[in-house]
């Protein structure tokens, strides 16, 4: 496909505004989802992109973002499910309003867009389902109770999908990067600080950079190159994959 329709969520910044924008440069149309109208109408204006506010939280904001979609341009080509946020807590002190909305945000709206998607994808013969899961789809880490439980749960969605779609030239795949420089990263560091009583300095050199083999942090750019890579013929045969772009942190 020369021109494919692609749907981004959390595209107004950090990983998601550099898989739009990678997208778009490529020759793509990208429907940009987010909920901040602001930076995301700024961004889309930008690329050529349409921009749809969403609250990934609420089921009927995840069915508009795939309608307008539909209604736009006729079918859906790429998702990526890219929307998160982060909450540190010791498991005792963490809020369960919290658990819920991360829940919902960054497992069951993934969940919800790739069944509303889905139908496209599969009566066109090609679809492609990226999820931009975490290290710590694979791993874990403490105080970090609800983001690690979702991200485990997109991997198993990634492989269970992956099953359902190969038939019908669908492909499902999670990017697993270690910590990306974003300002949802740029906020963790504060949050570390807290909770382990350190500089933020220290937070970036013990527990963020302390399991990678390379030491430095991952580029939102990066992710947008692994993105266009997954969606080139390139990768027909990958799929069901937890890629792993973590510096080395899985390795030992």
């Amino acid at each position: 496909m020369s021109e494919r329709i692609a749907v981004v969520t959390g595209a107004a910044s950090g990983i998601g505004l550099a898989v739009a924008q990678s997208l778009a440069a490529h020759g793509d149309k990208v429907v940009m989802a987010d909920l901040n109208v602001e930076a995301g109408t700024r961004e889309a204006e930008k690329i050529g992109a349409l921009f749809v506010r969403t609250d990934l939280s609420k089921r009927e904001d995840c069915r508009n973002l795939i309608d307008t979609a539909l209604q736009t341009y006729g079918r859906v080509d790429i998702l990526v499910n890219n929307a998160g946020i982060q909450h540190v807590s010791p498991i005792e002190d963490f809020p369960e309003d919290k658990w819920d909305f991360i829940l919902s945000l960054m497992l069951t709206a993934p969940f919800l867009l790739t069944k509303y998607a889905w139908p496209s994808m599969k009566e066109q013969g090609w679809g492609r389902v990226i999820h931009i899961n975490s290290v710590h789809g694979l791993v874990a880490s403490p105080f970090k109770a609800a983001y690690v439980s979702a991200k485990h749960g997109l991997s198993g969605l990634t492989k269970t999908t992956a099953l359902e779609g190969g038939p019908f030239g669908i492909t499902v795949n999670s990017i697993c990067p270690a910590y990306v420089r974003t300002p949802l990263v740029d906020g963790q560091i504060a949050d570390q600080a807290k909770v382990h009583n350190l500089s933020e300095a220290e937070v970036v050199e013990t527990i963020m950079l302390k399991n990678a083999a390379v030491k430095r942090m991952i580029e939102p750019s990066e992710i947008g190159d692994m993105v266009l890579y997954l969606c080139s013929g390139m990768s027909n045969c990958i799929t069901g994959s937890t890629l792993t772009m973590d510096c080395g942190w899985t390795a030992t």
